[in-house]
């Protein structure tokens, strides 16, 4: 199908309904691809990311299923061996761990195990992240229990050009791919995007931001934050480079060091927690890949190591502004 077929244009839209649009052309362009999970058909979604598909190419390729995630994680995988593509979506990361066996132990493996004959071209699609004011199973951000599994992409967007051409890609990808959605940023940010069927790379980051004095390098909702801290830190004569991880895993190692090659300082920041967070990793290949470039340590900032609270405390738990740039201004001092 052309583009001119499948109706280009170019809007300016939300991250919601890039993911929309995104779902919307690739459908129509492969009838391989099927969408299915919670209330995604009739409702559209409890984000309303789904809606209109139903109506588009019906019930047999946009499926409600139970509420039962194992079955919505197996479904997929048996799909997938069977020359499906399915885009299959749990309503928060906080109830994806019910379908975590089956993405582990078969969706990642599937490849390996068959030595090649058979593979798993599924995109898992979870809203994460705190912010929306959600009890805590509803607002967590475990993106590292998934970068740590050979098998697995897990692709993050951070705007809405980014989250159509990333679908896009992780679509077409033969293998399974974790496709977390920032939801509170969902209709947060408003963004021209060309309704072209153009992908982005994977496993690549993105530098949104040159500066010659810090790289900040974080994914996700935090790419709001971090890129108002360094208008406020431009202000004080500090440049700063801000860089979207995208794809924490696997993790595209070459830019990120090259970046602090030129600056000589690394701030690291996101939501998870911690401990064991994929900026750890981020820290270790950054110190075994341009340890004698650094000028000062490199500094995480993170959310705690605890569940995340209840919306009254949830600013507190959630990196700010004025976080990132204490952090700064803490390497840049050294």
């Amino acid at each position: 199908m052309s583009k001119a077929e499948h109706g280009e244009e170019t809007r300016d839209v939300t991250l919601v309904e890039a993911v929309n649009m995104a779902l919307h052309w690739e459908m129509a362009r492969d009838e391989n691809v099927v969408v299915l999970g919670e209330d995604i058909a009739t409702n559209g979604g409890v984000f309303r990311t789904t809606v209109g598909l139903k109506e588009a190419f019906g019930f047999k390729r946009v499926m409600d299923t139970p509420l039962a995630e194992n079955l919505i994680a197996g479904t997929a995988i048996g799909m997938a061996t069977q020359g499906l593509k399915p885009v299959a979506e749990f309503q928060f990361m906080g109830f994806i761990y019910a379908g975590v066996e089956q993405i582990i132990s078969h969706a990642a493996r599937m490849r390996n195990r068959t030595r090649g004959r058979l593979h798993c071209p599924i995109v898992f699609r979870a809203p994460f992240g705190g912010g929306i004011h959600a009890p805590e199973h509803h607002s967590e951000s475990t993106e590292a229990l998934f970068a740590h599994i050979p098998g697995l992409r897990v692709v993050i967007p951070s705007s809405p050009q980014r989250a159509y051409g990333l679908l896009l890609a992780a679509i077409r990808n033969p293998d399974p791919v974790i496709f977390l959605e920032p939801k509170r940023i969902y209709r947060a940010v408003t963004q021209t995007v060309a309704n072209n069927g153009e992908a982005l790379p994977l496993d690549t980051c993105f530098t949104l931001r040159e500066g010659d004095d810090v790289t900040l390098i974080t994914w996700g909702a935090c790419v709001l934050e971090t890129l108002q801290a360094a208008d406020q830190l431009a202000e004080q004569g500090v440049s700063c480079e801000v860089i979207d991880v995208a794809t924490v895993s696997p993790l595209d190692r070459d830019t990120l060091l090259c970046s602090v090659a030129k600056t000589g300082r690394a701030v690291i920041i996101h939501e998870a927690c911690r401990n064991g967070g994929v900026g750890a990793e981020v820290a270790a290949s950054i110190a075994e890949g341009a340890f004698l470039d650094l000028q000062a340590p490199v500094v995480r900032v993170t959310g705690y190591d605890t569940v995340m609270p209840y919306y009254r405390n949830e600013q507190y738990y959630l990196p700010q502004v004025e976080d990132i740039t204490r952090a700064v201004e803490q390497v840049i001092a050294l």
